[in-house]
Formats: C-alpha cells, structure tokens, sequence
C-alpha cells in the first residue's frame, strides 16, 4: 500500500523485451537502498524489484499489466515517479493507493496559473461513476484532488513543489498517465451494484 506522496524520481536507463514482458532498469537515488523482492510504486504501478546493480534497480511488466498501464511507452530517459510501500508507523499523508493501475488518462490540456498548473485529464467513460468533484485520484502514483469534473475529464492542479519534485514538469499535452481510482468509491460502487 502507497500514500501518493512521491519520494523521489528515477530515470529508465534500459529496456528489455522478455517474450510478453518488459524489464526497465531505473537509476534514482534510492535504488541502493531497495532490496530484491520489495514493492515499489513506479508512477502509479506497484513493481517487484527483481534485480539491483549500484544506483539502478530492475523492474518487470508482464502483459496485463503493460496493457492497462501506460509502461509500454517508457523508453530510455523516462523519468518514473518512486515511492516505497507504507511502513505501519508512517503517517498517511494522501490517500490510500494500492498501486492497481485502473486505467489510462490523456492529458488533455495543460494551463499555468500564478503559482500552480492545472491539468486536464480524460478516461474512459466506464470510470465516470469513480470520479467525483474534489475526490482524490491517484495521477501516476500522485494522491491529487479532482475538480471540474465531467463525465469523462477531470482537472487537477500541481503546486510548485509537486511539479518540481515529480514527473509533472514533463507531462505534455496528449501524454498518457497511470490512473488509480479511490479504492473506497470502488468498494461502495461494488456493494451498491450487488443490492
């Protein structure tokens, strides 16, 4: 389990072709400290560390996650939002994120305001009723707060800090992003639909 409060950002250096699946090699800073057979959320997508080499650690895909995720445009230079998994002690300070990547978004614009920068993203429309306005959603591992929200976009705005310390700073228009819907509103969508 993730809290979306990104912890550092690491940069795809290679990319392996395994049969159906994908391997990406990732440097950042805190790949010395991971260990093989830890969960870490790589934008959004909960991963397996599999193998380590100083500074870089390995990650693998298989097909449906490669399907439903936006991992199969990572190439070399990506940079990938990390975060570890929620220790017992820590503090939640976003949402709950399991790192289950529901579907993917589009950036559909992006506006600079003065001192913040709104996004908007659109999904698919079998997602609407999980959307709702200022719910929380999960942008590439990002806890964020959805506003204008239609049947298929929602707006997000990013704080300096947050676009500086994340991969927000090279989100363009028509990007593709990892989206994970409150894991709460599915629970309650689910037991709705079963009266």
């Amino acid at each position: 389990m993730f809290t979306g409060i990104i912890e550092n950002l690491g940069e795809v250096i290679e990319v392996e072709q395994n049969g159906s699946n994908k391997s990406y090699w990732i440097y950042s800073e805190i790949s010395n400290e991971l260990k093989i057979d830890q969960s870490v959320s790589h934008s959004g997508v909960c991963l397996t560390v599999d193998a380590l080499a100083p500074q870089i650690h390995r990650v693998t895909a298989i097909d449906e996650t490669l399907r439903v995720t936006n991992l199969n445009s990572w190439k070399t230079g990506t940079v990938v939002n990390l975060e570890r998994c929620l220790r017992p002690d820590s503090l939640l300070d976003g949402h709950i994120v399991q790192g289950h990547v529901d579907g993917i978004g589009k950036c559909e614009s992006i506006l600079p305001k003065n001192g913040s920068t709104e996004y908007t993203i659109s999904f698919p429309d079998q997602f609407a009723h999980l959307v709702i306005e200022k719910g929380s959603i999960s942008v590439n591992g990002i806890s964020l707060t959805c506003f204008n929200v239609t049947r298929n976009t929602f707006t997000i705005a990013i704080i300096p800090y947050t676009f500086q310390y994340t991969n927000m700073h090279q989100l363009l228009k028509g990007h593709l992003v990892n989206l994970e819907f409150d894991i709460v509103g599915k629970y309650l969508q689910r037991m709705n639909s079963l009266k």
